[in-house]
């Protein structure tokens, strides 16, 4: 389809850019670059996946400055 379309100044330096570093005409570049625009907005977004963190908490007198230390005082001595 033969269609005339007005470009902003800058996104016709990135497609003339993109053309150069490709090697591609200056219409398949166009119509790859509407393409992914195209399908990228067509995706559907659910909900954001959301973390809510908690606390862990230690018991009484452990850290974690010494690993070694720590998973011993919880799995025990044959945790190897």
């Amino acid at each position: 389809m033969r269609t005339t379309l007005t470009l902003d100044e800058d996104v016709a330096a990135l497609l003339n850019k993109e053309a150069r570093r490709s090697g591609a005409p200056f219409r398949e570049v166009v119509n790859r670059h509407l393409r992914i625009g195209l399908m990228t907005a067509r995706r559907k977004t659910g909900k954001p996946f959301v973390v809510t963190p908690r606390a862990m908490g230690l018991p009484a007198g452990l850290s974690y400055d010494n690993v070694e230390e720590l998973i011993e005082a919880l799995e025990g001595v044959e945790h190897k």
